[in-house]
């Protein structure tokens, strides 16, 4: 099975939140954005993918794990 890793970078991160209205695996922790699962599965990756494209600071990457 495909998995992804999902990772945000808080030091490029603005804090608008875009990815948690995006996708339920970011949450708003204080003034920046986390993220709950950093491993996640296809099933997951369309809405990680649009929280992606929505960072206007391009803090989000989310990459396929090669096993």
């Amino acid at each position: 099975m495909t998995k992804y890793k999902v990772e945000l970078d808080e030091r490029t991160c603005i804090g608008c939140m875009a990815c948690t209205v995006t996708c339920d695996n970011f949450v708003s922790a204080g003034d920046k954005a986390k993220v709950v699962k950093d491993v996640i599965e296809q099933a997951d990756l369309k809405t990680n993918k649009e929280a992606e494209e929505s960072c206007p600071v391009s803090a989000i990457t989310v990459k396929k794990i090669e096993e």
